[in-house]
């Protein structure tokens, strides 16, 4: 009999994977800050993770949404430098926070093969 890793580890994976990806689009946002037209992008983390879950999809291509602004800037961008570095901060905890339920999981299946 073998090992799921799929079942074993949950949506643990997906969930670090997806908090990657989200990153990568808030360090963007960051970067851009004074980037003239530049729109901020995010991603709905829950309706992507139950996306995943609910296995409909295709995978692949995430939603990608524009952030609206809480004040238009004359110079047509769309990045707040606060409402960006705080959402970068509380992704960066739940990517924490994912790696360790994950590395739990992977301890666990650990002392599971070696018979403790």
């Amino acid at each position: 009999m073998g090992i799921s890793f799929d079942r074993s580890l949950g949506v643990h994976a997906a969930a670090l994977q997806l908090r990657l990806s989200r990153a990568e689009l808030l360090s963007a946002n960051l970067a851009n800050v004074d980037t003239p037209n530049f729109q901020a992008k995010d991603i709905d983390f829950a309706s992507e993770m139950q996306r995943y879950q609910d296995k409909s999809s295709s995978g692949g291509a995430l939603s990608v949404k524009y952030r609206v602004p809480y004040q238009p800037s004359a110079d047509g961008n769309t990045v707040a430098l606060d409402v960006e570095q705080a959402e970068f901060a509380k992704n960066q905890m739940d990517y924490q926070t994912s790696l360790h339920f994950l590395n739990s999981k992977l301890m666990g299946l650990k002392q599971a093969i070696e018979g403790k």
